[in-house]
C-alpha cells in the first residue's frame, strides 16, 4: 500500500519538480561546462611521453590513431592480430615522432590476450596513461572486451584515460543491424556505468561515429554462418548516402577530445544533431529509415533503395577512394 501512495504522488509531483528543478540548475551548468571546455581547448593534455595502448591497430581509425598519438610523440604499444600489418604501422609512427612503439600481436576476444597485453605494456613502460578500446567486427570483440578493461582500469595511472570507440548505431535505430545497434548501446552504457564507478580517478571518451573510412565500411561485415567476408553490396545498402568520413579526421577528433578530456565525442560532428531527432521524433525517424533501407518483408537487401542511390552515383560523391576496392589489408 505504502509504495503505491509514494509513486502516485510522485507520479502527480515528481514530473513538474524535476523539470522545474532542471530548468532553474541548467542555465549555471551550462555557463560552468562551457568555461571549462574552453580552458579545456585553451590548456589541452600533453600527451609527450604518455604511454598509449590501442587495440584494432593495424587499419582504419585504429591505424590513424596510432599516427596522431605518435604526432603527439606519445609511446605506444600496439595491439592487432595481423603482426605484419602491426609492424608496419609501429614503423610509421616512430617516423612521425613516437617516443617508442611496442608491438602486440594476438587477438583482444582471448582473455588471455587481453591481459598478455596489458601487463606487456605496464612491463616495459611502467605505467598507462591511454587505454584505447578500438577493435570489433559486427556485434564480435565489445563485449569480451569489457571484463579486461574493468579489471586493467585500476593499473591506468591517477587521471589516466580510457577512450572507447562504439557508433552512433548504440542511440541510431539502423535497420538490418540489430546485433550491432544493441552491442553498440550496451557498450555506451557499459563505459557510462564505469565512469560513474570511477568517479576522477580514470576519465572516460567515449566516441560514437557516424560512416567513417574502415574494414567495415569497405564491406567486412560478420556474416549469418559466423565468418568475416568481404561483401560491398551489403556495405552500399547499410551507408547509402550518407558522407563517409577519412579515419585520419577521425583519430584526429578523437586524440583532441581525449587530450580536452571530453566525455563524449561524435565524429561528423553533424551526426550528433540526429540524436535530437531520434529524441524528440523517433517516429520520423524511424519512417525514414524503412523508406531508404527497407524493401518490403523478406526482400534482399541488394534490393534496398539505399543501396540503388548509391549505385546511381553516391559513393563516387560520399566515399573515399579507399572504399572504392574490396582491398582489405593482411
Amino acid at each position: 500500500m505504502a509504495p503505491d501512495l509514494v509513486n502516485g504522488v510522485l507520479n502527480w509531483v515528481g514530473t513538474p519538480a524535476m523539470v522545474a528543478s532542471l530548468l532553474l540548475f541548467y542555465p549555471p551548468y551550462y555557463l560552468f561546462k562551457t568555461c571549462y571546455s574552453f580552458l579545456s581547448w585553451l590548456f589541452p593534455e600533453d600527451l609527450a611521453g604518455k604511454v598509449v595502448l590501442i587495440t584494432g591497430a593495424s587499419s582504419g581509425i585504429g591505424e590513424q590513431l596510432a599516427y596522431q598519438y605518435a604526432l603527439n610523440r606519445a609511446s605506444l604499444a600496439l595491439v592487432a592480430r595481423r603482426e605484419s600489418s602491426l609492424r608496419h604501422v609501429a614503423d610509421r609512427a616512430l617516423e612521425l615522432g613516437a617516443r617508442d612503439v611496442v608491438v602486440l600481436p594476438g587477438d583482444v576476444s582471448t582473455p588471455d590476450d587481453c591481459d598478455r597485453f596489458v601487463r606487456t605494456a605496464i612491463s616495459h613502460y611502467d605505467r598507462l596513461d591511454h587505454l584505447v578500446c578500438n577493435a570489433g567486427v559486427a556485434s564480435v570483440g565489445a563485449f569480451e572486451e569489457i571484463p579486461d578493461v574493468t579489471s586493467y582500469s585500476s593499473q591506468l595511472r591517477s587521471r589516466g584515460r580510457i577512450v572507447v570507440t562504439a557508433s552512433a548505431t548504440g542511440w541510431n535505430p539502423v535497420p538490418r543491424m540489430s546485433i550491432y545497434n544493441a552491442a553498440n548501446a550496451a557498450l555506451i552504457n557499459f563505459f557510462e556505468t564505469l565512469r560513474t564507478e570511477l568517479g576522477n580517478q580514470v576519465g572516460i571518451t567515449v566516441v560514437t561515429p557516424g560512416w567513417v573510412e574502415s574494414e567495415m565500411s569497405r564491406g567486412k561485415f560478420l556474416k549469418e554462418h559466423g565468418q568475416v567476408e568481404v561483401d560491398q553490396e551489403m556495405r552500399d545498402a547499410q551507408i547509402g548516402l550518407f558522407p563517409v568520413e577519412y579515419a585520419k579526421n577521425c583519430a584526429k577528433a578523437m586524440v583532441q577530445a581525449a587530450r580536452q578530456g571530453e566525455r563524449y565525442l561524435t565524429v561528423p560532428a553533424w551526426f550528433g544533431a540526429m540524436y535530437l531527432w531520434r529524441l524528440f521524433a523517433p517516429e520520423v525517424v524511424e519512417a525514414c529509415y524503412r523508406l531508404l533501407y527497407m524493401h518490403g518483408h523478406g526482400a534482399r537487401q541488394a534490393d534496398a533503395p539505399s543501396r540503388t542511390m548509391a549505385e546511381a552515383g553516391g559513393k563516387q560523391l560520399l566515399y573515399p577512394t579507399s572504399l572504392r576496392s574490396d582491398e582489405i589489408k593482411e
